[in-house]
Parts: structure tokens; sequence; C-alpha cells
């Protein structure tokens, strides 16, 4: 059983039980799927000045905060227990092109040479992990959840808003990972 679970899922196994927790959540206690969410749910928390964004009843939310935390722990687990100890395959064109970046030592998931507390401390790094991560945040927060609320709960629900917002999530991931990223990896 543990072998089976080590290995990838199929696209038409792990798709389906994704796209079957929303039904789930929706039926279980009218819940929606998401979870940038958390984030202004942590805040409402830990930040107890009247701030009129964090001033709302975060108890009603905190499902949502337990979801994250299984996220995490799973994670944890997974990585502990459940890693193939074989070396990533990737395909050779993709590894060529990885080196003409630079980026040669690719025996993890993510490679060293961009995400590392040493390549934190570049400009590349930099750019990729903090700048990054906080365009990730905003984006989320203005368009008013993130990829999971709005490609997987939203569209499921028919929202207009979700279906826009997932257009604009694809083409702008289209657009960083063949012509803004290939030049802050030679930096």
């Amino acid at each position: 059983m543990i072998e089976f679970i080590k290995e990838p899922w199929a696209w038409y196994v792990a798709g389906p039980l994704v796209g079957l927790t929303v039904p789930a959540l929706l039926i279980l206690g009218n819940k929606n799927f998401g979870i940038s969410a958390n984030l202004r749910h942590a805040c409402a928390v830990c930040l107890p000045a009247n701030i009129s964004f964090f001033s709302y009843n975060w108890k009603k939310e905190i499902w949502n905060m337990f979801f994250v935390l299984g996220i995490l722990i799973g994670g944890i687990v997974t990585f502990s227990l459940l890693s193939n100890p074989n070396p990533i395959v990737i395909n050779g064109h993709f590894r060529t092109e990885l080196a003409t970046y630079g980026i040669t030592n690719i025996n993890g998931i993510l490679p060293a040479g961009i995400f590392s507390w040493e390549s934190l401390f570049t400009l590349k790094g930099f750019l990729i992990m903090v700048v990054g991560g906080f365009m990730i945040g905003f984006g989320s927060r203005y368009a008013g959840g993130c990829t999971s609320g709005h490609a997987i709960s939203g569209l499921s629900n028919l929202q207009l808003p979700s279906l826009i917002a997932t257009c604009c999530f694809f083409v702008g991931g289209l657009i960083m990972a063949n012509f803004i990223l290939p030049y802050i990896l030679l930096l």
C-alpha cells in the first residue's frame, strides 16, 4: 500500500479527488474552498487593533485554518515518510535550457541555484522569492482569492469573476514563464 501511495497519482485519480472537495465542502457546511483567505483569518486572530478589514467573526472560518494546518502536516509527513529516493527525472531539453541559465544542480524538487538561503541574498533570488512572493500575495488579495479559490471553487459555482481571474492567472503565468523569468534567471 505504501508503494502505491509513493507513486505519482494519475490525473484521472488526483483531479477528481481535488474536484470533489468543492461539493463536499458545500454539502457538509456550505463552505467555499480557498487557501489565501487564511492570511486574513490569521491577521484577524493576531491583530486585535480596530482595523475594519480584520473586524469580523473569524471563529466562523476556523475550519479553514485547520484545513491549511492539515496541508502543512501532510506535507511534512509526506516529505519525511514517503519521499521518493530516486533522482528527479526531467526532460533532457529542459535540463539543457536550465543549464543555459546556470542551473545545473537539479537533485531535489527545487533547484538549489534558485531556492536556497544563499541565493535568497542575490538579486535573482530576491526577485524570485521575495518580490515574486509579495506579488502573488498582493495579486491574490486584489483578485479576491487565489488560484485554488477561483479555479476550483469559483469555476465550479459558475462565477464570472472566477472565470476572468482564472484566465488572467493563466495568461500571467504564460507571460512570466516565457518572457520575464528567462531574463531574471540570467541575472
